[in-house]
C-alpha cells in the first residue's frame, strides 16, 4: 500500500552539489592585449560580485587558494585559459551628410 505523501507520477528530486565542477566551453582565443584586458576587467567585476570561479581549484598550477587572490588575478587566469566567453559589438557604420 503506498502513504498518502507517495505520487507515483511524479518524478525523483534532482540534488544538485554546488560544489561539483562545471563543465565551461573554450571560448575563442584572444589575440588582442586590449582585448584581453578589456574582458578580464568584466570578469574581474563578475566576480567581486559574487560570480563562481571558473578555474578547477584541484588543478590550479600557479595560484594559491582562490580565497587569498585578488579577482583581478583570478579573472586573469580565466582568460588566459580560455574560460571566459566574450564577442565583439556590432559596428555601426556613421556616414557624416552635411
Amino acid at each position: 500500500a503506498m502513504s498518502e505523501t507517495e505520487n507515483p507520477n511524479e518524478e525523483p528530486a534532482v540534488v544538485v552539489d554546488d560544489n561539483a565542477p562545471i563543465v565551461y566551453p573554450a571560448a575563442a582565443p584572444i589575440e588582442s592585449r586590449f582585448l584581453y584586458v578589456d574582458v578580464a576587467a568584466l570578469r574581474a567585476k563578475q566576480l567581486r560580485r559574487g560570480a563562481r570561479v571558473r578555474i578547477d581549484r584541484s588543478t590550479e598550477e600557479g595560484l594559491a587558494a582562490s580565497k587569498g587572490i585578488k579577482p583581478e588575478r583570478l579573472a586573469m587566469e580565466e582568460v588566459r585559459q580560455n574560460l571566459v566567453q566574450w564577442d565583439l559589438p556590432d559596428f555601426k557604420v556613421v556616414v557624416d551628410l552635411r
